[in-house]
């Protein structure tokens, strides 16, 4: 009974915050889109201005990021999968969220440390993130990087929230499992495209100011 509330917790804590921070997070980044550079500012400082944001990150992010982080690697560690012998659609969801969710948790990892992080240690401050996130998006390898990392995420989310209907009883019958399959799967095109989009946005000349600025106060 311990492994089952566990993975029930787990599942919870994917959709529930974890996944409202990853739709929020696609929003702030898209506003890069609608706005450029200040627009994106505006939405990085607006967030960071709420009340009691240390703690609203710290119970709706962080730590319910460690736990379904760490956690997945595990279950990701104890899966068996069987395409060799079952080559379902089920069988391939079953194997990419796994998959995804590896290559999500090294990306998330990585991309909070070279922008968070480098917040909290006060080498960036908030309104030069654009100019962070240009940088890392001119430089090819680390633009291939981000669009695996990306991908896999999405992917990740909108699979698991398929699942989470299944397994907490929300979608029960088979046609309510396919609709909601082609919504999840819907939702995962449409998320990606954005954040996608997003990310290329940043390497327009516009971000290049800031980047030039944070490259110029790293070298003193």
């Amino acid at each position: 009974m311990k492994g089952f509330y566990s993975r029930k917790i787990h599942s919870l804590l994917g959709v529930i915050p974890l996944g409202g921070f990853f739709l929020e997070h696609m929003l702030t980044n898209f506003a890069a889109v609608e706005g450029g550079a200040s627009g994106f500012t505006d939405s990085v400082l607006w967030l960071n201005s709420l009340p009691l944001v240390f703690f609203l990150e710290l119970f709706g992010i962080w730590l319910p990021l460690l736990y379904h982080g760490v956690y997945g690697l595990y279950i990701a560690y104890q899966s068996k999968p069987n395409l060799n012998r079952f080559n379902l659609e089920r069988n391939w969801r079953y194997t990419l969220q796994r998959v995804t969710g590896i290559i999500t948790f090294i990306f998330v990892v990585w991309h909070l440390y070279t922008t968070r992080f480098q917040v909290a240690l006060g080498k960036v401050e908030h309104d030069e993130l654009g100019g962070v996130m240009h940088d890392m998006a001119t430089q090819p390898l680390m633009l291939a990087f981000f669009v695996v990392g990306v991908v896999a995420a999405c992917f990740h989310f909108s699979n698991g929230l398929w699942s989470f209907l299944i397994s907490w009883g929300i979608t029960v019958g088979p046609r309510a499992q396919r609709v909601s399959s082609y919504m999840c799967m819907g939702l995962f095109v449409l998320i990606t495209f954005m954040f996608l989009l997003s990310l290329f946005t940043f390497r327009n000349d516009e971000f290049q100011a800031t980047a030039a600025v944070i490259r110029s106060l790293s070298l003193t």
